[in-house]
C-alpha cells in the first residue's frame, strides 16, 4: 500500500482542488503527493505544494483517510486541513487548479480515492454552518 497525503486547503468558503492529468488518472483531486521513505504526511505536503504549486502551507489537523485501488496499486490516501501561508498558485504538474464554493465541490469529478474526503469535509462543514 502506497501513502499518499492530500491537503485540504479552504479559505472564503472555496476550496483548492487541482486537475491531474497523466497516463494512470485522469480528473480533480486534493492537492499532495506520496509519502516518501522517512517523511511524516505533513512535511510530505509541505514539500509538494511547494514543488507542484509554489505555495507554503502550515498543516494542521488530520481529516480523515481513504484507501483506494487503481489497477494493482492500493493507496491510503491521508487528509490533512491545511492554511496557505505563502505564495500564488502555479500549475507546476497538473492541468489547472480551481478554488471551488463548498457547495458545488460535489459537481466536479474526483478522483475516486478523493470521493470519501470531499463528503467528509461537505458532512463537517455543514456541521459548523
Amino acid at each position: 500500500m502506497i501513502d499518499v497525503s492530500a491537503a485540504i486547503l479552504i479559505e472564503a468558503g472555496a476550496i483548492f482542488i487541482a486537475r491531474r492529468q497523466d497516463d494512470d488518472l485522469c480528473g480533480w483531486e486534493f492537492p499532495g503527493g506520496k509519502v516518501a521513505p522517512g517523511e511524516t504526511p505533513e512535511i510530505c505536503l509541505r514539500r509538494e505544494l511547494q514543488e507542484e504549486f509554489a505555495i507554503d502551507v502550515t498543516v494542521g489537523g488530520f481529516v480523515g483517510e481513504s484507501v483506494c485501488c487503481y489497477g494493482a496499486r492500493t493507496i491510503r490516501l491521508l487528509a490533512y486541513d491545511c492554511h496557505h501561508r505563502v505564495g500564488i498558485p502555479e500549475c507546476r504538474v497538473h492541468t489547472e487548479y480551481r478554488w471551488v464554493p463548498l457547495s458545488d465541490l460535489a459537481g466536479y469529478d474526483l478522483l475516486p480515492a478523493d470521493v470519501p474526503l470531499a463528503q467528509l469535509v461537505l458532512q463537517r462543514h455543514l456541521a459548523e454552518a
